[in-house]
């Protein structure tokens, strides 16, 4: 099969849509097939891969968040795209490449796959220069339309589909397939070697959280519940990992409480040292209301770690509750209870650690997340003909 990839957010940037993709199309091309990404160029960034090929873009940051607008014409890859054979378009997003994506779809007389990544109400405050509530309208309704015209749409998690629905999607062609993990990320990891490098003691517990540092990670919520739990138990750190336009004012809330030493902040670490980080950790804690996608979770879960969440999309499907974590109201007390309980509670962590990595292995692995995406590509091309 050939496949071809549009996206308005790719490598280097690491974010949960370029992460999805490369996830796919590494799986994909194990499996033997091929694999095409289209776009926007990134200053500085070259290509390793000959199969992606870059729109010309806009340089653009906002939000301490730095990413390139695509221009969403070009004559060189429209020349590429005539040679190219391709039985299935795959589109990420609504607009600039996906108005590209739709094209290609239409003139090729192939099949259009949109995948509805993002919760765009939680979003509307990175439009700059825009009311929030005219920016959310207009996204929402903007990729309600387009997924009205695809052929299939993807949602990572299935409570996405009831809350799309409700914005006016009709579109009946529509599949939830989570982004899954590489087993090579979860073997081998070394707890010990980075708890020392964080400069966690014996004897401490460790509350992990892996998140973008924005408003819509709802990261100021976690920290302020998490402080509740670090003036109850002196063994306690906490962990947070990530950087973004939050993180100024999240350090300032941590200092104001008199518990630095206690609150780590190791950056953005890199995949290889990811899994490590992942490892030193003892209970994972996220309070994000915007999630569609949950790698965060599933890869902590194929960790063995137990989850703490705010139970919201994403979270919710990919958490058993009391059964892998706990999921709570957006209350920062019953946070702060519902973690400082597994911190305390060693045989509870370990059972639901268990369960957590026995349900990632069977459902989240990217092998087998990329065979379901296939066979939903396959029935889509069937249906198309």
């Amino acid at each position: 099969m050939n496949i071809a990839i549009f996206t308005n957010n790719y490598l280097p940037n690491p974010f949960g849509v370029s992460m999805s993709i490369e996830s796919f199309r590494k799986e994909f091309e194990k499996l033997g097939h091929t694999v095409y990404v289209f776009a926007p160029e990134f200053e500085g960034y070259v290509d390793e891969n000959p199969n992606v090929f870059r729109y010309p873009s806009l340089d653009f940051s906002f939000k301490g968040i730095h990413f390139p607008l695509a221009i969403p014409f070009s004559h060189k890859i429209g020349g590429i795209l005539e040679k190219l054979e391709i039985d299935v378009i795959h589109s990420q997003h609504p607009n600039l490449l996906g108005w590209e994506a739709r094209r290609w779809a239409k003139k090729k007389n192939v099949p259009l796959v949109f995948t509805w990544h993002t919760l765009y109400d939680k979003y509307a405050h990175f439009a700059p220069f825009v009311p929030a509530r005219w920016a959310s309208w207009w996204a929402i309704r903007n990729a309600v339309n387009y997924a009205n015209k695809a052929d299939q749409i993807i949602v990572p998690t299935k409570s996405i589909k009831k809350i799309i629905q409700n914005w006016g999607v009709s579109n009946s062609n529509i599949e939830a397939v989570a982004t899954g993990v590489e087993e090579s990320f979860f073997q081998g990891a070394d707890r010990i070697g980075m708890r020392k490098q964080l400069g966690i003691a014996d004897g401490e517990t460790v509350l992990l959280s892996v998140s973008r540092l924005t408003k819509e990670k709802n990261v100021e919520f976690l920290v302020r519940a998490i402080i509740k739990i670090l003036k109850k138990n002196e063994k306690i750190k906490f962990v947070l990992a990530g950087s973004g336009s939050e993180l100024e004012k999240i350090k300032q809330l941590v200092f104001e409480s008199g518990l630095s030493e206690r609150v780590v902040f190791p950056g953005i670490m890199s995949r290889d040292l990811a899994k490590n980080l992942y490892a030193a950790g003892d209970v994972f804690v996220y309070a994000s209301t915007s999630e569609t996608q949950g790698m965060i979770l599933t890869e902590a879960m194929c960790l063995g770690l137990p989850i703490v969440a705010v139970s919201a999309t994403g979270s919710q499907d990919l958490v058993g509750n009391h059964v892998t974590g706990i999921l709570v109201k957006e209350n920062e007390d019953a946070f702060a209870e519902a973690a400082l309980k597994l911190a305390k509670d060693e045989n509870l962590r370990q059972h639901f650690g268990k369960n957590a990595k026995m349900i990632a292995l069977e459902n989240y692995t990217s092998e087998i997340c990329a065979r379901k995406m296939l066979a939903i590509y396959q029935k889509t091309i069937e249906r198309k003909k």
